[in-house]
């Protein structure tokens, strides 16, 4: 009798072969949508930063606008609402992601065997026309250019994206930045002036976005993104949809948002010293050991005798990437035996951060 193996249903044999984490823009920790955006941070969907240089006024938010049939549920959007039809040298719009050189070293970045890589992903715009992407090897202040089209306005488009594998400079293999991946909306002369950089060379700036449009130049502007994925390889495999917690697991090594809302509890603790107070808590494993946020406001503890006392701070005190961290609180007579509440309002939150 001849036995033979089926394969499990789902298994690609090239399981996360996608570099790009949260590239369907399914996982959004710090919130759906941020107004006035006018400088650089991680503002919506999680893993993506938007660097903004003196170039209008934005709102981004996480969108259900997604292209049909194609599984997606979120989108990312990027809407002018302050526009710079005038762009000084050295404005620009960027959106990025990026990436650990530990996470990289399979390229073979630097040796006679390096990898290419493709990028795709879907894009809407009501602008239309030439829009420039760009990575930039952080290690050896190296690049590479390339652009694509929006030929239809405010219709989905896929696009895929080879670069050539680079035979110079290896990625370090560690925690560190190695690599960027950046997306252009509006970039200047400084960006623009050169010409643009198809092949890996030495970082020049004005070889890096050559044609791009000025996204910024209109109120009624906007581009949305979804399906981001960069791979191994000269040809573009289907997206590769991950699990919920699995995506959400792999946004916490660099984010994660700790007792959201009100009243939720943080932890319990007790003395440390005059008129503090810590608190042990638990984390997912951070790339390094977390800096604390307090965002919107006040907090108070709450003592086993049932009474409570505002704090009029938090900071930590010790910390490392592993699962426990404590708080130091200021503010309150020490006391055994409390328990530590966030007490300001439903859009409260502390979060760990330990982004690239």
């Amino acid at each position: 009798m001849t036995i033979t193996k089926i394969p499990a249903a789902g298994f690609t044999g090239n399981n996360f072969r996608n570099i790009i984490i949260n590239g369907d823009m399914s996982i959004a920790q710090r919130g759906t949508s941020t107004a006035s955006i006018t400088g650089d941070g991680y503002q919506t969907v999680d893993r993506f930063k938007t660097l903004i240089s003196s170039a209008g006024t934005w709102t981004q938010s996480q969108s259900t606008d997604v292209p049909t049939g194609q599984g997606f549920a979120k989108s990312l959007k990027m809407d002018c609402t302050t526009a710079d039809s005038s762009l000084s040298a050295a404005d620009s719009v960027r959106f990025q992601q990026l990436f650990e050189g530990q996470n990289l070293q399979y390229l073979k970045k630097g040796t006679s065997s390096a990898e290419s890589l493709t990028l795709s992903f879907w894009v809407k715009s009501n602008k239309t026309g030439t829009y420039a992407i760009y990575l930039y090897d952080q290690d050896n202040a190296r690049s590479i250019s390339k652009t694509y089209t929006i030929s239809s306005a405010s219709t989905w488009e896929k696009k895929t994206i080879t670069f050539a594998g680079d035979t110079t400079g290896a990625f370090d293999n560690d925690n560190a930045l190695s690599l960027q991946l950046n997306f252009v909306l509006a970039a200047g002369t400084n960006w623009t002036s050169g010409t643009l950089n198809t092949s890996w060379n030495s970082w020049t700036q004005a070889n890096s976005a050559v044609g791009q449009v000025n996204l910024a130049d209109d109120t009624a502007n906007e581009w949305y993104i979804t399906g981001v994925q960069l791979e191994a390889g000269t040809a573009a495999s289907d997206f590769e949809f991950l699990p919920v917690d699995v995506n959400l697991n792999r946004c916490l090594r660099y984010y994660e948002v700790f007792a959201e809302g009100d009243n939720q509890m943080l932890g319990m603790g007790g003395d440390y010293s005059t008129n503090n107070n810590a608190f042990i808590g638990n984390y997912y494993t951070k790339r390094t050991a977390p800096a604390l946020s307090i965002v919107t406001g006040s907090h108070y503890q709450r003592t086993s005798a049932g009474s409570s006392t505002t704090i009029t701070s938090f900071s930590i005190f010790q910390t490392t990437t592993k699962r426990t961290f404590i708080f130091s609180s200021g503010g309150a007579s020490p006391s055994v035996n409390n328990f530590f509440y966030d007490t300001i309002s439903s859009t409260a939150y502390m979060a760990l951060d330990s982004e690239l």
